[in-house]
């Protein structure tokens, strides 16, 4: 007689009732770590772990028992954030489902998550379910990763990335640089819920507590620790000492470091503006408009604070506490920091310094300060009015300039001969490339050339060799934080920076996760580039942020535009378009302004209160007869992002249909969006008479929820007048900003605020040469 074959889940299940009876074990894993216990469990379903795959097939020497006792086991877990819950029973396909609180989960309404200005409050969890907490979700990657079992460090790695924002950043950016993970709550389970009886529980041996007392005194381990490359041994937010050991996982913590400074990079002035909301009409002259948050005492941070004071607690990201001052530094100076431009960089700064000396001056922040404002702030690209202002601020604590005056004069010297050079001498470079580089005015060095000037004034080495260089790119695209998969990344321990995608420079904590300033001196630029053919620029690009609205709701061919600059002469903006035939496409372009072309309207958030003066009219449409974008030239690598060249008629385009502030009364219709707002007309201190330019650029898209972003990165090439070079790719994942909004514009639950803040934001670098 025949009997039907068991089916997966009948095999499953029998396999998990046998772990939760202790029945037909034939292993007891006595566990020795962050707690001491003993587990009855089963060999052939442990070896699905590649730990214990190795330990059970690789001649390890089990102690022997009598009778019919199962084998026992000695594991020893040196990882402080190995914990016990869930892994073992996720080998059987078993455990409880995990819990996140939705308070912690981004949405299209609530970008910077629900608790963001209200303070968090997590949810109670269902009662078969165990709560994923920010901490429990970070030791059981760590667990995962240490056991090497794929499937759970992709569950845990994925849910990481998920629950970025303000009440998860710090903590998990800890874990990326090594730290070990915060003591449980009170309330938080210890064992998975349950199966709070799986695990035989045994006092630790006072030999056991000995060694945990002090093993951070072993001097074996203070060799190993990196603590010092990462953060400043006396930052006001650690201990006064190193933590002895560092807990590193790879390319895991790469990765998770890299999404966190992807999202800080976004964020930043909105976070700055809950911590610190009575400066910030003051020192910035914005408003995030991201809603009033409780004001709480500074001492309660995420990461100490027992759980029942902490629900309502504001983050703490620039506040001691947050972020270290060597990483604020780092933020403020990237070039991916979604800021206006270098002045309001620069308020963004001080209004950070005085937050952190409100609770006190610390020698070793003022250090970092005092580069950060040296060196981390192009004030080549402000105007004379705001250079004077800086001259003049002082600090209403320490009253002390932010900026030496040395710095102010180079930058005012260094305006004066970049004019002089964009005017007066056109094409002075030699044709020594097929790039036409005689429209470039001389400001691009080789690395060779630079050994050359410093070999040439051997009685001045040291100046020539600490003279600052600016890299110029070359053609290239690669994606900068969350994956949403771990397909690259390996599932046991390795080397640092391991499984990084090729094509891509590493992302660790040396550079803070990719968002580094670019800046070399002489002497690095040499040691960096062998082939002595890379390019540098002593003078430094111009940085600008773009913020457009509903862009998912332009109509084919479309474009919208960023606000204009100026810079060395030239005027320049950032469109988009939507492309929707083979999926959802977004097309972003650098383009050169016309001077005398009326400037285009820029994008502005919708209002559904009433018409908005700032009515986008459909005149503005890219016209039909527009040039389609050409082939990408031969030089340009093939990618799965297009690179396209669009050029905009010759012929003057009219001014869009918009009312003013003190025109007539609003139009009868409803107006279509997207939304624009007037252009506000520029100051061009000077013209660069070229009709092309040369200009390198880079432009970095970020996702909707900001934990990683697109870079594309052009090298030199030729902008005539009217003329733009960009990109087009479904990489920038451009749905996002569609979802959670009807078809009007409004967000689907109300909430106008999550709205405005789901914008799509991007950075732009641009240099000429």
């Amino acid at each position: 007689m025949n009997h039907p074959s068991p089916s997966p889940t009948e095999i499953q299940s029998h396999l998990y009732a046998a772990l939760l009876s202790s029945s037909t074990t034939d292993v007891a894993l006595h566990v020795s770590g962050s707690w001491s216990a003993v587990y009855h469990v089963h060999r052939v379903v442990l070896i699905q772990s590649g730990f214990f795959h190795s330990l059970f097939t690789s001649g390890f020497a089990e102690t022997p028992q009598h009778g019919k006792a199962p084998n026992k086991v000695d594991v020893t877990f040196d990882d402080e954030n190995i914990t016990r819950a869930v892994c073992l029973a996720r080998l059987y396909g078993g455990g409880p489902p995990l819990f996140i609180s939705r308070s912690l989960v981004p949405s299209p309404a609530h970008p910077l998550t629900p608790s963001f200005g209200t303070g968090y409050i997590p949810e109670k969890s269902p009662p078969t379910h165990h709560p994923a907490t920010p901490r429990f979700l970070l030791s059981l990657l760590a667990t995962a990763f240490y056991l090497s079992i794929p499937s759970l460090q992709t569950q845990a790695y994925s849910q990481i990335l998920a629950t970025i924002g303000p009440y998860t950043a710090t903590p998990y950016l800890n874990f990326a640089l090594g730290h070990r993970i915060s003591d449980p709550d009170a309330d938080e389970p210890e064992a998975a819920v349950g199966l709070e009886q799986l695990a035989h529980i045994e006092s630790p041996s006072p030999d056991q507590t000995s060694l945990q007392s002090t093993k951070g005194d072993d001097p074996e381990v203070e060799e190993v620790n990196i603590y010092d490359t990462v953060v400043s041994r006396t930052d006001s937010q650690e201990l006064d000492t190193p933590p002895s050991k560092c807990f590193h996982y790879g390319a895991i913590s790469d990765k998770i470091g890299e999404s966190v400074a992807c999202w800080l990079t976004r964020w930043a002035h909105d976070l700055l503006d809950s911590e610190d909301p009575s400066s910030s009409g003051e020192a910035s002259g914005t408003s995030s408009g991201t809603g009033t948050p409780v004001k709480r005492p500074r001492s309660l941070t995420f990461s100490s604070a027992p759980i029942k004071e902490r629900k309502t607690a504001s983050p703490c990201i620039f506040r001691r506490g947050g972020l270290s001052a060597e990483w604020i530094s780092a933020l403020v100076s990237s070039d991916t920091l979604f800021v206006k431009n270098e002045w309001e960089r620069y308020r963004f700064a001080k209004r950070v310094v005085e937050l952190r000396r409100k609770s006190g001056t610390d020698p070793s922040e003022e250090k970092h300060w005092s580069k950060m404002f040296s060196h981390g702030i192009f004030y080549v690209n402000m105007t004379n009015d705001e250079l004077i202002t800086v001259s003049q601020d002082r600090s209403p604590i320490t009253h002390q300039a932010y900026v030496p005056l040395k710095v102010l004069q180079a930058a005012s010297w260094d305006q004066g001969t970049l004019r002089h050079k964009i005017v007066s001498n056109p094409g002075v470079s030699p044709p020594s490339s097929p790039i036409s580089r005689e429209k470039e005015v001389g400001l691009a060095n080789s690395t060779s050339s630079i050994l050359t000037e410093i070999s040439a004034t051997a009685t001045n080495t040291e100046s020539q060799a600490d003279v600052m260089y600016y890299p110029i790119p070359p053609d290239a695209t690669c994606r900068y934080g969350d994956i949403g998969k771990m397909d690259d990344f390996p599932t046991s321990p390795g080397p640092e920076g391991q499984g990084l995608p090729s094509g891509k420079k590493p992302a660790n904590r040396k550079n803070f996760f990719g968002i580094q300033l670019g800046r070399h001196n002489a002497s690095e630029c040499i040691s960096l580039d062998a082939t002595g053919k890379e390019r540098w620029s002593q003078y430094p690009p111009f940085r600008f942020s773009i913020e457009f609205w509903d862009a998912a709701h332009l109509k084919e061919k479309s474009r919208l535009h960023s606000r204009t600059i100026w810079h060395a002469g030239s005027l320049f903006n950032v469109y988009v378009q939507i492309v929707r035939k083979k999926g959802i496409q977004l097309g972003v372009y650098l383009h050169r302004q016309s001077t005398v072309d009326p400037i285009p309207p820029i994008s502005a958030p919708f209002s559904p209160v009433s018409i908005p003066v700032h009515t986008r009219s459909e005149t503005w449409q890219a016209p039909s007869r527009a040039t389609s974008p050409t082939t990408p030239s031969s030089s340009l690598p093939s990618s799965t992002f297009h690179y396209s060249p669009s050029i905009h008629p010759t012929s003057r385009s009219s001014t869009p249909n918009v009312c003013t502030p003190s025109g007539s009364s609003p139009l009868p219709l409803l107006p279509s969006l997207p939304a624009v707002a007037p252009a506000l007309q520029l100051v061009q201190p000077y013209r660069d008479p070229r009709s092309e330019v040369s200009a390198y650029f880079s432009i970095d898209v970020s996702s909707a929820y900001g934990s990683s972003f697109t870079r594309f990165t052009s090298a030199p090439d030729l902008f005539k007048i009217s003329q733009s070079w960009g990109w087009k790719s479904s990489a920038s994942r451009t749905e996002e900003y569609l979802a959670g909004l009807n078809e009007r514009g409004e967000p689907v639950d109300g909430g106008s605020e999550g709205n405005r803040l789901l914008s799509l934001r991007a950075t732009i670098v641009v240099g000429i040469i």
